[in-house]
């Protein structure tokens, strides 16, 4: 619709605008909010749009305008808030939105006898120490595994912790020190919460001065292992050091570059809390059919830190458009300055640049990928009511014949796609035959005790080929290793079985998620789970097919190649060996009468 065609008398409305600041939202024919903007000038800012469009995209909003709004505030801060309100509120089309507005993952050391080190996502209710924010829940998990390692303060549940009467698996793995059944002194536990809040609060070198000087201590008592132990774990921090610690930092900094190109925007964000390097993470605005990169940037600084917590300095590549009016109401949201810095120099410039360059990786990747892997995990996103887009996901299947030669597979998915270097299986062994419950319980065991160990890391989200009864099982068996954040997600066959008509489980939810048959979401669980059970059936094959060319004699102990041979020669093979008694057995040479009803019950079953 052309300016002339529209019925709208922008130099009228302008007569009446206040020159004061505020907010103004553009609406359409239909009355829909296609843009929020404010200005330090009201009537300045909104006439710019009647007399020079910036580019093609506001030419096509103002030639769609039937209506503008006015909002009046008293200074530009606080046209800033209510506009950020405004567009989470209405997501205009012609807005920079950015679509991840949701809370980020924090780590919580929880405030009572024995604190508990938690992931956490929401409102900070409880009483303790919240060290974050992290760009992801992975990036937390990660974290939690390694101050596991380095300091054992306990990471299960308050419910499970008040519970136990036998220390749980974490103990057995050097974990944690049980403090749920007194095997730990207070004071030695909460020196672990103490060792562990220093590391938080970048002091890891603190943590390495007193264990270099008890490390000495224990070698001049002769204690050697003790010294040992005390020695690998100073190497183990120094090496965590090294890869966390930013070069010249001790404050709370972050660093958001953002490359743009076409309608597609990238946004990098780096997080750097009391100088550790927390990670990144790769943000993909919708950038309002090619907004500028500065338009980009204020949008995201204004979406993302209004509200939440903010660093003391953020570094950006372009210089937003509205620098002074975001510091001031940063400044004021955060109680203390707040700086937006676009040219750094030494050190921070060559962290800038490392955000530049991840930021163009990621759009060339976004862009030349067909994006049919992100779209349908951005509809799982979706129907599961995910934060964040599931990047790594793992499924387990068991495959087995009437109970004989179980085998359980693990494949793993990484951005929606297979990871067949991380596939793994599991023969299974000391069940009652045919217990498909047990089978899954030992394969998860098994499988998350060597992630815990430093084996692989833990996915978003896993994936069990089953229903309630199976999921379950997992989320006991997770319960009981101290995992945490992961989803559980149980697949189980529709009526009749039949393709389409699959029902999802979530643990703690009894009725089941169906998805339409043509959901994307639900083509790539159909895809994890065809491809767990076929890599469970082809080992399942394999493994009863080596059983089938293997003697029975070889799984007898005290039958090594030479009494096997003089048993088959004596009997003339299997066959006629199955046919013997154990009298006869006996009388071969070096087979004493206990061996013989060992190997005749092998062939029959029975002892």
């Amino acid at each position: 619709m052309s300016e002339s065609e529209s019925s709208f008398d922008h130099k009228t409305f302008l007569r009446s605008l206040t020159p004061g600041p505020g907010v103004y939202r553009m609406l359409n024919a239909q009355g829909q909010v296609m843009y929020v903007g404010k200005a330090k000038n009201l009537r300045r800012r909104v006439g710019s749009y009647f007399t020079r469009a910036a580019n093609r995209r506001i030419a096509s909003m103002v030639a769609q305008i039937q209506g503008i709004e006015i909002t009046a505030t008293h200074t530009e801060a606080e046209a800033l808030l209510l506009e950020n309100n405004l567009i989470k509120e209405h997501k205009p089309r012609y807005n920079v939105l950015l679509r991840d507005d949701k809370s980020y993952p924090y780590l919580f050391l929880s405030d009572e006898e024995f604190p508990r080190l938690a992931f956490h996502r929401g409102a900070r209710r409880s009483k303790g120490r919240y060290f974050g924010p992290y760009p992801s829940a992975s990036a937390v998990r990660e974290t939690l595994q390694l101050l596991q390692k380095l300091f054992p303060v306990r990471q299960c549940e308050d419910s499970y912790f008040r519970n136990r009467s036998r220390p749980c698996l974490q103990y057995q793995i050097q974990r944690c020190t049980a403090p749920c059944v007194g095997f730990v002194k207070p004071d030695s536990y909460w020196q672990d919460v103490r060792d562990t809040e220093l590391f938080l609060e970048g002091k890891a070198s603190d943590v390495i001065e007193r264990w270099v000087r008890k490390m000495e201590a224990a070698s001049e008592r002769l204690e050697y292992e003790e010294a040992a132990h005390l020695r690998d774990q100073i190497g183990a921090l120094r090496s965590v050091q090294e890869k966390q610690y930013v070069s010249g930092e001790r404050g709370d900094l972050d660093i958001v570059a953002v490359a743009a190109e076409g309608a597609v925007a990238c946004v990098q964000l780096f997080y750097v809390r009391q100088g550790r390097n927390l990670g990144n993470k790769s943000l993909f605005p919708r950038s309002g059919d090619g907004a500028e990169p500065s338009e980009i940037i204020s949008a995201f600084i204004a979406q993302h830190y209004l509200g939440r917590a903010v660093p003391q300095q953020i570094l950006v590549n372009v210089e937003p458009e509205d620098k002074a009016v975001l510091e001031e109401s940063l400044s004021l949201q955060a109680e203390r300055k707040v700086t937006i810095q676009s040219r750094p120099r030494g050190e921070r410039a060559r962290w800038l640049k490392m955000a530049v360059d991840n930021a163009a990786l990621a759009l060339a990747s976004r862009l030349a990928s067909a994006g049919s892997a992100r779209a349908r995990l951005g509809a799982l996103q979706t129907a599961l009511g995910l934060v964040d887009l599931p990047q790594r996901m793992e499924c387990f299947d068991i495959s087995h014949t009437q109970g004989d030669q179980t085998v359980a597979s693990c494949v793993v998915f990484v951005d929606g796609a297979p990871s067949k270097a991380d596939y793994r299986r599991f023969n299974i062994a000391g069940i009652t035959p045919g217990d498909d419950y047990a089978a899954m319980r030992q394969a998860l065991d098994r499988r998350y005790k060597r992630v815990l160990a430093g084996e692989g890391r833990l996915p978003d989200i896993l994936l069990i080929d089953g229903g309630l009864g199976q999921l379950t099982v997992a989320g006991d068996i997770m319960a009981e290793l101290g995992v945490d954040g992961v989803l559980l997600l149980g697949v189980a066959k529709g009526p009749d079985r039949r393709p389409g008509m699959e029902q999802l489980f979530l643990l703690g939810r009894s009725a089941a998620l169906i998805l339409p048959a043509d959901s994307p979401a639900l083509h790539l669980v159909q895809q994890i789970r065809d491809e767990a059970h076929r890599f469970a059936i082809t080992g399942h094959r394999q493994r009863r097919g080596k059983a089938k060319k293997r003697s029975v004699l070889e799984d007898i102990n005290g039958i090594g190649p030479k009494r096997r041979a003089r048993l088959l020669k004596q009997f003339g093979g299997l066959q006629g060996l199955s046919r013997a008694g154990i009298e006869d057995i006996s009388t071969v040479e070096g087979v004493s009468e206990k061996l013989a009803q060992e190997i005749y019950a092998a062939f029959h079953g029975n002892k």
